[in-house]
């Protein structure tokens, strides 16, 4: 581990709560689009131009696994010129790759292009078991043989084969890694049982702009005729719709007035209905979005007096990576409400931390939490287990009553650009400190 990442680990935030976050944020790009579009530019030997990228430590690390393959990067502000000249190396870097379960969208570039990868064992959040599965029989279907070793999977195939292939589960990777393989394989391709959410499109986008032919974007088929090579090309990753929602908490619990800049409303729909099912409203202007301030905050029962639930889904579906923050939403909402959380056995088990807090929420099983609110939080001393914890803890402490710190930042800092620096914009008492 090098020594920007032990800093990164001692580091921890300082946060006095009590304070209205309120004024104008532009989002970041978003990061489950940066990173598989950073894999997906080894497609091609001809410069790839990616802008609008998340300043985040992820991206860093995906750079990192590019330039160890041989990939010529080229970073100037928020954009990233990536040139994969040569074939890339056919076997990826475990250190790294250990650092960031995005690595494992290199897979299906990779193959394609050279015809063999290695890749080790992904790391990322601990948040539960992340298969590998629905990865390796998809580029199984394509044609790809595979070798299990005790550090990885070894995949070659002298040339992919378009297939009908159906995945058996609608995962955001495994897509991606499987249209990245197809769009250079013999014949067509159709994928079925697809993810669509917003960073999938994306990707998709992307390749078309290089020479890709896909059909059915935003849907749960694919159609992807192969074709003999891709060329270079630009791509601009879209607002993340993660931390336009993540921001609407924070404005929200915090009762501040808050504008979001250049948002994609559509990719935020289903967000929203969530937020107002907890008594949060916002208001479209053009392409910005507004929360204003003195929210409701009161659950909406469902038909007949029932309890209210909230439940991730696939696109177009609640996102799994928001349940976290709808649930510290909650703890500040007047009412009782169920969030069930179905894809991580373990994501939910941050919330003992909010419950030292003072909220009053009943941990059913490793996916379901009770909540009832309002509570007044209290200041605490915790610790980020992940990226989306890690973010709600540091909303839960900006609603609390005291300061609170929050240590292993590097966590956040993997998925949210300058999160200190930005919250203090906005009037935020935030303060890193190692």
């Amino acid at each position: 581990m090098d020594e920007q990442a032990m800093k990164l680990i001692h580091d921890r935030f300082h946060v006095t709560g009590g304070t209205a976050v309120s004024g104008e944020i532009v989002p970041q790009g978003n990061k489950n689009e940066a990173l598989p579009a950073c894999a997906a530019a080894c497609l091609t030997n001809q410069p790839v131009m990616l802008e609008n990228l998340p300043s985040i430590a992820d991206v860093v690390v995906m750079q990192e696994i590019l330039r160890a393959l041989g990939v010529k990067v080229e970073t100037s502000g928020r954009s990233v010129k990536v040139h994969a000249a040569k074939d890339p190396k056919s076997e990826l870097p475990a250190a790294l790759c250990s650092q960031l379960r995005g690595s494992v969208t290199l897979a299906g570039p990779v193959l394609a292009r050279t015809g063999r990868v290695f890749l080790p064992r992904p790391g990322g959040d601990r948040i539960g078991r992340r298969r590998l599965d629905t990865h390796i029989l998809a580029l199984q279907a394509l044609g790809a043989k595979v070798i299990t070793h005790d550090r990885g999977f070894e995949l070659k195939a002298r040339r992919l084969t378009g297939a009908d292939v159906l995945l058996d589960e609608a995962s955001v990777t495994a897509t991606e890694n499987a249209v990245c393989a197809a769009v250079l394989a013999d014949g067509q391709t159709t994928l079925r049982n697809a993810a669509g959410e917003p960073h999938v499109q994306g990707l998709c986008r992307m390749l078309v702009q290089m020479g890709a032919k896909i059909e059915g974007i935003g849907s749960n088929i694919l159609h992807i005729q192969g074709v003999g090579r891709l060329h270079g090309g630009r791509h601009r990753i879209a607002p993340d719709y993660l931390e336009i929602g993540s921001f609407i908490s924070v404005a929200a619990v915090t009762g501040g007035k808050l504008l979001i800049k250049d948002v994609c409303h559509e990719d935020l729909r289903m967000i929203l209905q969530i937020y107002g099912r907890l008594g949060v409203q916002v208001v479209a202007k053009g392409n910005d979005l507004l929360v204003p301030a003195g929210q409701a905050l009161e659950i909406t029962h469902d038909l007949g007096g029932a309890v209210a639930k909230i439940d991730d889904a696939p696109w177009p579906g609640f996102p799994a990576d928001m349940t976290s923050i709808a649930l510290i939403t909650a703890t500040q909402c007047r009412g009782t409400i169920l969030i069930h959380e179905k894809m991580y056995e373990s994501r939910l088990f941050f919330v003992d931390n909010l419950i030292s807090m003072g909220a009053q929420i009943i941990l059913c099983d490793p996916h379901r939490a009770v909540v009832i609110g309002p509570t007044k939080l209290r200041a605490s001393r915790m610790t980020s287990p992940d990226i989306r914890a890690g973010m709600t803890m540091l909303i839960a402490a900006l609603c609390a009553e005291g300061e609170s710190v929050i240590q292993n930042i590097g966590q956040i800092d993997r998925g949210f650009e300058r999160i200190d620096q930005r919250l203090r914009s906005l009037g935020a008492k935030i303060q890193r400190k190692g």
